[in-house]
């Protein structure tokens, strides 16, 4: 079974930049896509990007678009959310993801990180 470990979180002044990474402890076979959520504090958990298993497609949500970059090695099992220009709007838990559809990736992924926090200070 899929187990997704994150890394990389912590806290940074807005304007700067973090890069989360994720993998799969658990090196499961088989390929599934790949991708992070966020939960803000008092907001319900929203996509934010997501990667095909061989990278050949990408896709993130407009709030995020132009600032963070998500990429992985082809046919490997850890995936990086590079963010930049990140804004105080961008604090919140990042969750890791995994599909085994891009629909899945996308809306409800199979599997769950356990989340690791970002904070932006103003």
């Amino acid at each position: 079974q899929v187990q997704l470990v994150e890394s990389g979180g912590g806290l940074v002044r807005a304007g700067g930049s973090l890069t989360l990474s994720c993998t799969d402890s658990a090196h499961t076979p088989g390929t599934y896509s790949m991708g992070w959520f966020r939960q803000a504090p008092g907001k319900e958990r929203e996509f934010v990007a997501a990667i095909t298993w061989g990278g050949s497609a990408t896709y993130y949500a407009d709030s995020v678009k132009g600032r963070f970059t998500i990429s992985k090695e082809h046919g490997k099992t850890t995936v990086y959310l590079q963010m930049n220009n990140l804004k105080p709007d961008d604090t919140a838990v990042y969750y890791c993801a995994a599909g085994y559809s891009t629909v899945a990736v996308t809306t409800e992924p199979d599997y769950w990180g356990q989340g690791t926090q970002v904070t932006v200070s103003s």
